[in-house]
């Protein structure tokens, strides 16, 4: 192998452990048997979301995650590999890709890392089902406006009552 073929390794190897480490989740999956159309419609969906899918070769994917701290995650660089990394919403890439193999047998996740831990393809699959940050951040909403609401209506209330007795 030439040294410039083993530098060009090297930097991918660098610049895969940079995106493992500033990345809250990735999410490893096995893409084989998608059409062009289905991967197309994928990128798509995790793109705008924020998430950047990338096929990178096994070897290259083992050495970044050792260099990472993942080298529990070497088992799943088996076969054709993607990583959906995400570096905003931990839920984002295991919510998309589990609900698109609802519609596309073909893709198998495998497994990845979410918030800094290793995480089993259960783990992932149990993400998927989480709510997202946003639908988190609006029930929240929700819960504090309630109880003002409450007060409003009863001061509401009070007033036509006053406003019945006076007439």
């Amino acid at each position: 192998m030439s040294k410039e073929t083993v530098a060009v390794k090297a930097q991918k190897v660098e610049e895969v452990t940079e995106q493992l480490k500033k990345s809250v989740s990735a999410v490893v999956v096995d893409y084989r048997g998608l059409t062009v159309e289905q991967v197309t419609d994928l990128r798509k969906q995790l793109r705008d979301a924020g998430v950047k899918m990338e096929v990178i070769k096994n070897k290259i994917m083992v050495r970044a995650a050792e260099k990472a701290g993942y080298a529990d995650m070497n088992d799943v660089f088996a076969g054709p590999t993607a990583v959906a990394f995400s570096e905003e919403d931990p839920v984002a890439p295991a919510k998309i890709l589990a609900n698109f193999a609802k519609t596309a047998d073909a893709l198998q996740l495998k497994g990845g890392m979410v918030e800094g831990k290793v995480a089993t393809l259960e783990e992932i699959q149990e993400y998927a089902t989480m709510p997202s940050r946003e639908e988190l951040l609006a029930t929240i909403a929700n819960l504090l406006q309630a109880p003002v609401r409450n007060v409003a209506y009863a001061v509401k209330a009070v007033a036509e009552k006053g406003d019945e007795d006076a007439a």
